[in-house]
């Protein structure tokens, strides 16, 4: 539903805190969805004051560091791997869970690396991914009704009055957990955990379970590749520190905006709650709040775009978020289903490349895919998003494009939400092993499996 700004309360001036600059406000004036109704809570403007105040999660340094390695990837020199939870919570921001989280993508990243060929860019939808587009503002059950459930940073998951209510002090909750997350992956990326010796050893486990011997092949590859580099002399301290960035979707911009600063190098506005943030599908009209806010600042920039994006939709998005046509500021993250990925992606890939404007263009084969499961769970078939995986590749292959990336909901917990793999969950696991707040996720294995498949279309394509 679209919110009248009138009922956002435009009149709210930023925080004393807050960063200053022409336009940096526009977005009150313009429609905007999918926002929380806690304007007139009597603890949002203290909420927002103080997170203007505190110091940034992320430095524009570490921004710019990924631009480049972004552009890297959009010119065809680096693949992205971004992972992580629907809907992280509060509950679940852990050591145990965080490391195991940040353990998958660095294994699927030493797979990728292998099979492309190139470095991979390792980002995780964490340390912010706390809010939740809805489909419905409310939700019914056993007659009664309340708030649909937003995300930990808006309202809690119980049902209850209580529980469901907006309240702004989870934005202030969500910062201090988000900066305790990236100290931990900060930690961990930089401190050992990442060595590329012990990351290769946990693969081995993987390809160690009979369900998995198809990929044993390339394991011994990575493996011999992996002990050639030893012998040589490789310098294994420089692998045992990666670069690890943060990502999640904008979509509450109070939260964006109270976190957005001033870079004292340059004078440019950047929104310190993320390294990379990204517009989705229900939030890009082009006329509205959630793009005119990004369009001004300097993070790099995604924007989902679902089987009903044109390519005068992208080509419209471009000019308002990139009109420079800086490589690594735009990326587009498709999302259309297994059965429409070939039909929908070649038209926009072909006029987007004969405009001249170089996105990154990335797959996310989970979004499109999602089914109910016959014994009532949301869910995902494993050899759909595979199957979207593959066409994403193969419309690049066929338009001499290059598929830049792979964007995915997953664990490194041995959850069962999504359907099928070499080690199959049925819809039975579910009962047990259903976790997800939100939408489901690729367990720890299914992953893995993900990025042999995926390493092994990069070898091809290599």
């Amino acid at each position: 539903m679209t919110q009248k700004p009138a009922d956002l309360d435009p009149s709210f001036p930023p925080s004393s805190g807050a960063a200053v600059y022409p336009g940096l406000d526009d977005w009150r004036s313009l429609p905007i969805s999918q926002q929380p109704s806690w304007h007139q809570d009597p603890g949002y403007e203290a909420a927002v004051a103080e997170l203007s105040m505190v110091p940034p999660l992320v430095f524009a340094g570490e921004v710019d560091i990924l631009r480049e390695r972004l552009a890297q990837a959009a010119q065809g020199k680096a693949f992205l791997l971004q992972g992580g939870d629907c809907a992280e919570t509060f509950e679940a921001a852990t050591a145990d869970k965080i490391s195991a989280r940040v353990r998958t993508i660095l294994q699927m990243s030493v797979v990728l690396t292998y099979g492309a060929s190139l470095p991979v860019i390792k980002m995780g939808r964490m340390a912010g991914q706390f809010a939740k587009p809805r489909s419905s503002n409310d939700e019914t059950r056993g007659g009664v009704t309340l708030p649909a459930y937003r995300g930990d940073m808006v309202n809690g998951f119980e049902f209850t009055p209580e529980s469901r209510r907006h309240d702004p002090a989870r934005m202030v909750r969500a910062y201090h957990t988000s900066a305790s997350t990236l100290n931990l992956i900060r930690a961990f990326t930089q401190g050992g955990f990442a060595d590329l010796r012990l990351v290769h050893h946990w693969n081995r486990g993987f390809t160690a379970n009979p369900a998995h011997s198809r990929y044993e092949s390339l394991a011994r590859d990575i493996d011999r590749a992996v002990r050639f580099m030893d012998v040589c002399g490789a310098d294994f301290e420089a692998l045992k520190r990666v670069e690890f960035f943060a990502s999640h979707e904008a979509l509450l911009l109070d939260y964006e905006r109270a976190l957005t600063r001033i870079d004292s190098r340059t004078g440019q506005p950047y929104d310190t709650s993320a390294h990379f943030l990204w517009i989705g599908e229900r939030t890009r009209d082009l006329d509205s709040a959630h793009v005119d806010f990004l369009s001004r600042v300097r993070n790099p920039i995604g924007v989902k775009l679902g089987p009903n994006s044109t390519a005068e939709d992208a080509l419209a998005l471009i000019e308002k978020l990139d009109p420079e046509r800086e490589p690594g500021r735009l990326t587009f993250i498709t999302r259309m289903g297994a059965g429409n990925i070939r039909e929908k992606l070649p038209t926009l890939v072909e006029k987007v490349t004969a405009s001249g404007a170089q996105v990154l263009w990335v797959t996310d084969p989970m979004h499109g895919n999602t089914v109910t499961s016959p014994n009532g769970y949301k869910t995902r078939n494993f050899d759909d998003v595979m199957d979207e995986v593959r066409g994403f590749f193969e419309v690049h292959n066929e338009l001499g494009t290059f598929p830049g990336g792979l964007h995915v909901e997953m664990t490194g917990d041995d959850v069962s939400e999504c359907l099928g793999g070499a080690d199959p969950v049925d819809q039975e696991a579910f009962v047990e092993g259903y976790e997800s707040v939100c939408d489901p996720r690729l367990n720890h294995m299914q992953s893995l499996e993900m990025a042999f498949l995926v390493a092994g279309a990069l070898a091809e394509k290599s």
